[in-house]
């Protein structure tokens, strides 16, 4: 058994080693607006009589992935199985999340939505802009879970018979049970457990059923354990661990969003299995800083300070 994403193509089996995902940060429906890197306005660089001092001397980033068309060709040969949009930290409304899970189905891309908040009425606004999973955060309680987990496998129920679903698992009919069975077949849930408390109310939240995934937010949960972003804390590597184990002896792959090779490796060691690994912004940021210092030195000069300005969260 396992999650299904575009097209109902499985992209996560207990059998399989792992799958790769980023997260949605910065890029929206109009792209990356960016102009230029590391260099002088274009305007000033032609008033200077030193141009071909500057030429040499300036590292330059020309850029094209400007709106969804561009970023649709970006991911198409990314090798990604899936993406998350942020849309609890990410500024995106309903259309623009729904642009979004129309570009990364056509690129082949499973789409998972992270919504604001643990509340039903956020999950079927992701379901209905078309996405295949829903990413549910900072999920504490049973009541939170099942009424998140029962909005995905039953939607477009909703109401008096929706609280029937989540509470005594009763629809109005069997043929609508097989109905919604079969219209949400390739939607899947991932809960997310990013607080002490939530690490403490594991096991019950877990006999909710139905969870398809967990996912451990390293910022959240760090910050709640008392150690904030110390990834190599044993306090924190310990919850993640048991977190894992406990998740695998139920069959459910368990999500850790790091930001770097070392701390996603560590994941992976630990038994993640959903590989979420950093963000866009965070992703871009990087490259850029290495393939420019690449260049400097091939042409002697001295390598920039790098640092890491983007947000964790």
């Amino acid at each position: 058994m396992g999650i299904r994403g575009v097209c109902g193509k499985e992209i996560f089996d207990l059998g399989h080693n792992c799958i790769l995902g980023f997260a949605f940060a910065s890029w929206g429906r109009e792209g990356y607006h960016l102009w230029l890197i590391n260099g002088e306005k274009f305007h000033e660089r032609h008033k200077t009589e030193t141009y071909p001092k500057v030429w040499r001397s300036r590292f330059w980033l020309h850029v094209v992935a400007d709106g969804l068309n561009a970023v649709e060709q970006v991911l198409s040969g990314s090798t990604l199985d899936y993406a998350i949009i942020d849309s609890e930290h990410g500024s995106r409304d309903r259309t623009e999340i729904q642009h979004l899970c129309g570009m990364l189905r056509r690129a082949d891309v499973t789409p998972v939505v992270r919504v604001p908040i643990p509340k039903s009425e956020w999950v079927a606004m992701a379901l209905d802009a078309g996405t295949a999973g829903v990413l549910v955060p900072y999920c504490e309680t049973v009541e939170e879970v099942q009424a998140v987990v029962a909005t995905v496998k039953w939607h477009p129920l909703k109401g008096e018979y929706l609280r029937r679903a989540v509470e005594e698992n009763k629809l109005p009919s069997p043929e609508t049970r097989k109905y919604l069975q079969n219209r949400r077949k390739d939607n899947f849930v991932i809960i997310g457990i990013e607080s002490e408390p939530a690490y403490n109310n594991l096991d019950a939240i877990l006999d909710v059923g139905g969870i398809d995934g967990v996912f451990i937010g390293p910022n959240d949960m760090s910050t709640s354990l008392g150690i904030p972003d110390d990834y190599s804390s044993r306090k924190y590597l310990r919850v993640v661990e048991d977190i894992i184990k406990r998740c695998a002896a139920r069959k459910i792959p368990v999500m850790v969003h790091q930001q770097t090779i070392e701390t996603s490796t560590k994941a992976i060691k630990l038994g993640a299995r959903f590989v979420l690994h950093s963000t866009d912004g965070r992703m871009l940021q990087r490259i850029i800083q290495q393939e420019m210092n690449q260049l400097r030195k091939v042409v002697g000069a001295t390598a920039a300070k790098t640092k890491d300005t983007v947000e964790t969260v």
